[in-house]
């Protein structure tokens, strides 16, 4: 066991954001690293991620979600990597290995042993560990059962989910893949620098009519990450018995005037009748095996250089504040890593 420090700095919520959040709501903050108990081991972080989903937490949560709401003086979570500096003698972890587990957003984490997930030497580097593939992933081989040929729709498709849906679409053998973004400059990198066949602006005309030109036999597949404009686009377009699945509600998370915890849309319900269309919600958080399945397609295709893992590092804790809201706003193109 290494000597421990009597503190560890945390990044905590200070108020509740109104509108999209600020550095000013937050505060990094030092508080006494407590002692392991029985069966717990202390990370010390390496990299954590800055994700979309913290403005519904933020907001107040939404029933049924997997997370707690996030209250004024709470510290904030998310997924993270880190080395274990202390460990039971009895157990699987040890001083040294790296893990991953949901404490980010401070230096140090006394984490239960059992919500710790070793990381073996699959992936070539640690941080793509951090991901959000098994989502991407999981949606499109379960969820959307996409088949070799199809056209794809992926909405958010530079975000940190988006980023590598549409490649992995690509990889799984869809004939055309088109993306959403709400910049042009990342338009344009998602058709360069993603395999993007096409890429459709928000806010740069009718998005109705900029799909219709990029997919103009319709989709077969939309994966959602966004939902209101883009999902009404998708139901326009869309052929028959074409399937959705969808993973996010950014349209309500990033938006300026809400409070992140709700993303209403008005359908024509009559087109999805018509159509044949399916639509399904995915979650991997519910799809315990898909992260493995993930693991060992990621590090193959990443291996041979057919996929990389597009993100954004941000360099120490007392950044990421910051590094949330220009993440929210608009700034980044894949996952957004803070570096400790």
């Amino acid at each position: 066991m290494s000597e421990l420090p009597p503190v560890s700095r945390e990044v905590r919520l200070v108020t509740t954001p109104s509108g999209l959040p600020r550095p000013g709501d937050f505060a990094v903050a030092e508080t006494p690293l407590r002692a392991p108990g029985g069966g717990e081991v202390v990370v010390h972080n390496r990299f954590f991620t800055v994700f979309s989903a913290l403005r519904t937490l933020l907001g107040g949560g939404v029933e049924g979600a997997p997370f707690p709401p996030v209250r004024p003086g709470d510290a904030l979570f998310g997924p993270a990597i880190g080395e274990v500096v202390s460990a039971p003698d009895a157990g699987g972890l040890h001083v040294g290995d790296l893990v991953s587990h949901w404490w980010g957003w401070r230096d140090y984490a006394v984490v239960d042993a059992a919500d710790c997930s070793p990381l073996v030497g699959t992936l070539p580097d640690p941080v793509m560990h951090l991901s959000q593939g098994p989502t991407a992933y999981g949606a499109l081989t379960r969820g959307a059962r996409l088949q070799p040929g199809d056209t794809v729709f992926v909405s958010g498709g530079a975000g940190s989910v988006g980023s590598l849906a549409g490649p992995i679409a690509r990889l799984l053998g869809a004939g055309r893949v088109i993306g959403s973004t709400g910049s042009p400059e990342k338009a344009t990198r998602m058709v360069a620098d993603l395999g993007y066949d096409a890429a459709v602006v928000r806010g740069a005309g009718p998005l109705l009519e900029q799909l219709a030109a990029a997919a103009p036999d319709g989709i077969d597949v939309l994966f959602d990450n966004v939902g209101g404009e883009d999902l009404r686009a998708a139901v326009a377009t869309a052929r028959t018995g074409a399937r959705f699945v969808l993973v996010g509600a950014l349209s309500g998370q990033l938006a300026a005037d809400g409070t992140g915890t709700t993303a209403p849309v008005e359908l024509d319900s009559y087109r999805l009748v018509l159509k044949q269309i399916t639509m399904l919600g995915y979650s991997a958080v519910n799809d315990p095996d898909v992260r493995a399945e993930w693991i060992e397609r990621f590090a193959g295709w990443a291996r041979s250089g057919a996929i990389g893992f597009p993100y954004v590092r941000v360099d120490g804790l007392e950044n990421a504040p910051r590094a949330l809201h220009e993440m929210m706003t608009g700034r980044y193109l894949g996952t957004v890593v803070v570096a400790l």
